[in-house]
């Protein structure tokens, strides 16, 4: 077990408390962006999905003491402005003292399991608006699949346009992910030609009562230009799992330039690159920014 772990377990046996303390006199983030104007936040919600693999790795992810300390180094390097994840290794990170300065944003809806039945039917069953403003964070970061065939997609829909007002209430970020999405073989997929995601922005964009506070988490995929024209909302640039890293560096660099992008919000193919070089990864990043 990794000192890490250690400590987080001893604070959460002897004072559960300490992690609203560590909320609560955390220092916030002046804006969710660097000094480039850029954002840049690592994303750590996977494992709620039981998403853990990593490559040829189905449980890289698994180990929470590493997970946790490939996040404290990511947070640490020039540039990176905060973190997204789930209650769990939010609540990790405050024990850690690691947030000062960052951008939070909560995951909210984390029950569409992946590989299940259900996965199109994913509630809230993480964060709710109400505890974000309570814990002081940034905002809300939904992942809403749109599948035309699965009956549950209009629930999905309401859920999502339930966070956006309960966030935009607050004046806080609404971070919707939109797919279109189909059953394949028994598993849901995500369509990411041009087209599909194009629809998937226009649906995405008109979701609740103002969008005001909505800003959106697209994949990067081909003509980016023509994508990114379905919406003014801003946007940033999800990185899902990298096989060719300098050519999904490349197409995160073009896809930058375009105006609605503000930043990116990465995860495993920064926390877990080939070379297993966090601190370079995460730098060649910022970098592109």
């Amino acid at each position: 077990m990794s000192d890490t772990v250690r400590r987080i377990a001893a604070a959460r046996v002897r004072d559960p408390g300490a992690i609203a303390v560590a909320a609560a006199t955390r220092v916030r983030a002046k804006s969710p962006f660097n000094d480039k104007g850029r954002t840049m936040i690592i994303a750590a919600d996977h494992p709620a999905r039981g998403a853990n693999g990593v490559g040829s790795e189905p449980l890289a992810m698994a180990d929470r003491g590493e997970l946790l300390d490939r996040l404290g180094l990511a947070l640490e390097r020039p540039g990176v402005t905060g973190v997204l994840a789930t209650p769990d290794i939010i609540d990790d990170l405050l024990l850690l003292g690691v947030l000062d300065g960052k951008t939070v944003i909560g995951s909210m809806n984390r029950t569409g399991l992946a590989g299940s039945s259900f996965e199109i039917d994913d509630r809230f069953a993480c964060y709710d608006a109400e505890t974000i403003e309570r814990m002081r964070f940034d905002g809300g970061k939904t992942l809403t699949r749109i599948c035309l065939t699965d009956p549950a997609t209009p629930s999905v829909l309401e859920n999502t346009a339930k966070a956006v007002n309960d966030l935009a209430d607050r004046k806080l970020i609404a971070m919707v992910e939109p797919f279109l999405s189909d059953w394949v073989d028994g598993r849901l997929r995500n369509d990411l030609s041009p087209d599909a995601v194009i629809r998937s922005i226009t649906i995405a964009s008109a979701l609740g009562r103002t969008s005001a506070y909505t800003w959106l988490k697209l994949p990067v995929v081909k003509d980016m230009e023509r994508v990114l024209a379905a919406s003014t909302l801003p946007a940033v640039l999800l990185g899902g799992e990298v096989k060719d890293p300098d050519a999904a560096f490349a197409a995160w660099q073009r896809a930058l330039a375009l105006p609605t992008v503000q930043g990116l919000v990465v995860g495993r193919s920064l926390l877990y690159p080939h070379d297993g070089d966090v601190a370079k990864a995460v730098d060649t990043a910022v970098g592109l920014l």
